[in-house]
């Protein structure tokens, strides 16, 4: 009998983890693949006339806001379930538009008397009640990545994984302002920011640090079983390795880049100077890997930080590196900029949804069917610093217990922690409550 997810060992013990094959269906029982769970976090909010449904008229917000919260007009939207229509920003997603349901008026809790920004992504997967949370300036308790992994991750070499895209090592702010993921208040469950580093940490062992290609110390055993599959196996094994091999000569190729750019005099972190698209994708890989032969069965993905001011490289975008979060405060002058952000950070939320739409597990579904995925941030709006009306997207229906295709407007006043709740409850979780939350999400949800 073959084990799934270790039965490939390399020199020093390496273990690279497989997808399903049909053929080892006749030499174990096939198991009914497993519910997964990822959040791809965007920092600062978006632009909301090109985002949100009905606002393309909307003002764009004038000055300034500093720390403080400003009132925005929104245009009243009709309680429940409409027609999903892409907006500019949502434009991306039109090949998966029937794989995702766009969600609008939930609302967050915000603590005053503290930073703005500092609660954007660290209290995110919190949602705690504001004040009841003790020996903390922030509403931040357990968050639910954790909270969940704890019950579904006992199976599974790593309970939760943390993957950033920050790749500046320059930290001129707290670590609530770069760390979406907690195991308590003021216990940071550490993001892996390095695609180097995440390899190693997925699919190598102390022994093989310095090997550079994982791959070649496991494939005189993998030919073996390859001999063993069926014809269309064998072409899913290749496209397996291939996908692997890829993600090795991404990597080689940013960490030779980063050499390079080591040895130049800049103004700026070399860090400035990476392509984010690239960079992001390859992060976005790895995640996807992980979530794909079961090294876990949740993961939070932070796109970048809150309010930090070195700037990134947005591919071709600009003629040079930005700081998101100084055109989010001076949207009216930068706001066809941050729109092109906004679009752009929805591209790679698109480029992952139809990678796990590609692959293809046990049952004959296919990850993303098995996943449910978000798209969100702490901010409705990166000028105002609005928590209310926060923009959400979830794509795949959890094993078919999300309704996929809609755009739903939930009433006024609706806690974002209802969705966590449901959430939870679809990854098997039994609980009544979860931070502020009032009732489970149920429109969204075929319960």
């Amino acid at each position: 009998m073959i084990n799934r997810r270790d039965f490939l060992r390399g020199a020093g013990g390496v273990i690279l983890s497989l997808p399903w094959f049909e053929s080892m269906a006749k030499l174990a029982p096939a198991k009914i693949p497993k519910t997964r769970l990822a959040y791809f976090y965007v920092p600062i909010g978006v632009v909301r006339r090109s985002f949100f449904p009905g606002e393309a008229e909307a003002e764009v917000p004038e000055g300034n806001q500093g720390n403080k919260m400003a009132s925005l007009f929104i245009p009243e939207i009709k309680t429940g379930f409409h027609d999903l229509k892409l907006t500019p920003t949502l434009e991306p997603l039109a090949a998966v538009r029937d794989k995702v349901t766009l969600i609008t008026g939930m609302d967050r809790p915000f603590q005053h008397g503290t930073d703005v920004h500092a609660q954007c992504a660290s209290c995110y997967l919190s949602s705690a009640t504001p004040y009841s949370v003790e020996n903390s300036a922030y509403p931040l308790d357990r968050t639910l990545d954790h909270i969940i992994g704890d019950q579904v991750g006992e199976e599974t070499p790593f309970r939760t994984l943390e993957f950033s895209c920050n790749s500046h090592k320059d930290n001129k702010e707290s670590i609530y302002f770069d760390n979406m993921s907690w195991y308590g208040t003021g216990h940071v469950a550490p993001s892996i920011r390095d695609p180097r580093k995440m390899y190693d940490r997925l699919f190598g062992t102390q022994e093989v640090q310095n090997y550079r290609n994982i791959t070649d110390l496991v494939l005189e055993d993998a030919r073996t079983l390859n001999r063993k599959l069926g014809y269309a196996d064998q072409q899913k094994f290749a496209e397996y390795f291939d996908s692997i091999r890829t993600i090795e000569e991404q990597i080689d190729k940013l960490d030779a880049m980063k050499g390079e750019l080591d040895k130049t005099l800049m103004p700026e972190p070399t860090g400035a100077y990476l392509p984010r698209g690239e960079y992001i994708r390859l992060m976005g890989d790895l995640m996807v890997v992980a979530l794909q032969t079961g090294l876990t069965r949740v993961a939070t993905f932070m796109v970048g930080p809150e309010r930090w001011d070195t700037p990134f490289t947005y591919d071709s975008l600009f003629d040079k590196p930005v700081t998101h979060h100084y055109l989010s405060h001076n949207q009216t002058e930068y706001v066809e900029d941050l729109e092109k952000l906004d679009r752009f950070h929805m591209e790679q939320y698109a480029y992952l949804i139809q990678k796990m739409d590609n692959i293809v597990e046990s049952d004959g579904t296919t990850l993303l069917h098995n996943t449910i995925f978000t798209y969100g941030s702490g901010l409705g709006d990166g000028s105002t610093h609005q928590y209310h009306d926060l923009p959400m997207i979830v794509a795949g229906t959890g094993r078919g217990q999300f309704i996929p295709g809609k755009y739903y407007h939930a009433p006024e006043g609706t806690p974002l922690a209802n969705l966590w709740l449901s959430q939870a409850q679809a990854m098997g979780l039994n609980l009544d409550r979860f931070a502020d939350s009032v009732a489970p999400l149920t429109s969204v949800t075929r319960s």
